[in-house]
């Protein structure tokens, strides 16, 4: 399956091609980067509803958009998890009161969030949150910890599973709610130093933090529904777009390959040739996603198909990409010493960070066991 793109798909190319070339002036800083995309009314693409500040766009073009945002090597969006996962969730499950209160601040790019799901001993298995929210009168009070959140550092919202029934087990008891990050000596963020030296994962802890008995979504106690749908849009157009970067990279290590004469191993072409099959297959498979999308009910295990197809092979390029350097992958730079701060090259990176593809965003093991589940429809997997 191919995507046909007429003509009104290559003038919209065009327009995002021009804009990109004109604001992509050196690095912009994060947040005047978000805002300049809201301005333009590049944020939003793809909500189901407009008037909000955004543009409204088809699905073709939604992934023009994608890939000519990746080919024009634009920063990393600090405004992701607000556009593509909170705001097609209040889309769906909101009121109208918090569909007008959060998303044009979305749009303009001015407000970020991050995602408070996972906790110590809840990470894949989000039905074991045990962080609890009490209602005081008008408001609740959230006690407990989450981890792995990106961007809490930079976020001013924070979206919240927490527990609202204190006796309720598994996803029973669970709501869903908008939690403001600016509240000094109630919400603490530990920012967790990686392999690769960077910080883009935190510690969250909630010390009687408080969010408005108005920004529960989906009513109390219904947390487990909105949180499955809110992970249901972690599909599609996005993926497109990551595998520009993916095949740049392929491109890169190839490129290696045949410099340092690691080509001539005839076990290093077959790992070349199978990376550049697969990441053929992944196109294919996510335009099959996008169709089923568009055309009718969606394939349940679709998103855990397209995790573990990018998980895995981006692995296995990180390994390759350290394999073609040879020895050298191991070593610092030449001008390297202790005064000075270690810094990673870019294939040394891709192999540290690439070790966590399979394991954040849901394990392996979690999405094989959705498939078995939930479209194979073998028995449940049982709990300890």
């Amino acid at each position: 399956m191919e995507f046909g793109f007429g003509p009104e798909d290559e003038a919209f190319r065009g327009e995002a091609r021009t804009w990109l070339k004109a604001h992509l002036t050196g690095t912009p800083p994060r947040r005047a980067w978000e805002r300049d995309l809201g301005r333009a009314g590049w944020i939003g693409l793809g909500w189901s509803e407009g008037g909000y500040g955004n543009r409204r766009a088809t699905l073709t073009q939604q992934v023009v958009w994608a890939e000519e945002y990746a080919r024009a090597k634009a920063p990393a969006r600090s405004g992701h998890i607000g556009e593509n996962l909170l705001a097609p969730t209040l889309i769906t499950h909101g009121t109208q009161q918090q569909k007008s209160r959060f998303l044009p601040p979305i749009a303009r790019g001015e407000e970020l969030w991050c995602q408070g799901y996972s906790e110590p001993g809840a990470g894949s298995d989000l039905a074991g949150v045990r962080t609890a929210a009490v209602r005081d009168t008008d408001s609740y009070r959230i006690t407990g910890q989450k981890i792995w959140t990106s961007l809490a550092h930079e976020a001013d919202w924070c979206f919240v599973l927490a527990r609202t029934q204190p006796e309720s087990t598994r996803h029973h008891g669970l709501t869903f709610l908008l939690v403001p990050m600016d509240q000094p000596g109630r919400i603490e963020v530990r920012p967790i130093r990686q392999l690769t030296g960077t910080s883009e994962f935190n510690e969250v802890f909630f010390d009687g933090a408080v969010a408005r008995a108005e920004h529960v979504v989906g009513g109390e106690g219904n947390g487990w529904r909105v949180a499955m749908s809110l992970l249901g849009f972690e599909r599609g157009v996005s993926t497109l777009a990551q595998q520009i970067g993916f095949a740049e990279e392929l491109g890169r290590v190839v490129e290696t390959a045949v410099a340092t004469g690691a080509v001539a191993d005839p076990v290093v072409r077959d790992r070349l040739v199978r990376q550049w099959a697969e990441l053929r297959t992944m196109r294919w498979n996510a335009l099959r996603t996008l169709g089923s999308s568009e055309g009718g009910p969606g394939d349940a295990g679709a998103s855990s198909v397209a995790k573990l197809l990018w998980g895995g092979w981006h692995r296995r390029l990180g390994e390759l990409a350290v394999a073609v350097r040879g020895a050298g992958a191991a070593v610092g730079p030449a001008d390297w010493s202790a005064a000075a701060p270690y810094e990673l090259d870019a294939f040394q990176h891709l192999f540290l960070f690439s070790r966590a593809d399979t394991i954040y965003g849901g394990s392996d093991e979690i999405q094989r066991t959705i498939i078995a589940e939930r479209v194979l429809g073998l028995p449940r997997e049982p709990k300890g």
